[in-house]
């Protein structure tokens, strides 16, 4: 009997999805992996203190880079910045505060990590690590617009110019396929 239900717990692992919907009750689509609402929000992406200090991180990694403030995403030839030629900034303009001294008052755990999909060694906070799965991002109109008080690294789909939109704390960049 202890090994029928060893070998159902062994098949039954083996076929186990994830699928995560934030803001929402369930995914749009069996290829999507992570899936957001459709409030005027963003996601923000992780702040490094210098791309050159990250170390061993794999294409597609996306972060907001403080030793320049820009928002980057790393491919073979090195690191891309999506945040056009403007430099961001850290410093809420409503309240002042910049948040660089807000997050070096928090204590890190390195070893904090969430994988959605078949876990592997990737490196990175947040790994969507499924094959076949996409990262349907946050969706809203006219984000410059629409988005109140955005942060520093903020990442949106543009619904209405059908464009990707990156916040680095001072100007929204825009990337149309």
């Amino acid at each position: 009997m202890k090994n029928i239900f060893i070998i159902i717990w062994a098949l039954s692992s083996g076929v186990v999805f994830s699928q995560v919907a934030i803001g929402k009750t369930s995914v749009s689509s069996p290829s999507v992996s992570l899936d957001f609402g459709a409030e005027n929000r963003g996601m923000i992406l992780p702040w490094v203190t210098s791309t050159g200090a990250v170390t061993g991180v794999v294409n597609g990694t996306m972060v907001y880079d403080l030793a320049d403030k820009k928002v980057k995403v790393k491919y073979a030839s090195g690191w891309k910045d999506l945040s056009v030629e403007t430099t961001g900034t850290t410093v809420d303009p409503l309240t002042t505060v910049d948040g660089v001294l807000i997050q070096n008052a928090a204590t890190e755990n390195a070893m904090a990590k969430t994988s959605i999909g078949a876990p592997t060694s990737a490196p990175g906070i947040l790994v969507l690590e499924d094959t076949n799965k996409a990262m349907v991002l946050p969706k809203v109109a006219s984000p410059h617009l629409n988005i109140i008080n955005p942060s520093p690294g903020m990442i949106v789909y543009d619904t209405f110019n059908k464009q990707l939109a990156v916040f680095n704390g001072t100007n929204w960049s825009f990337w149309r396929q």
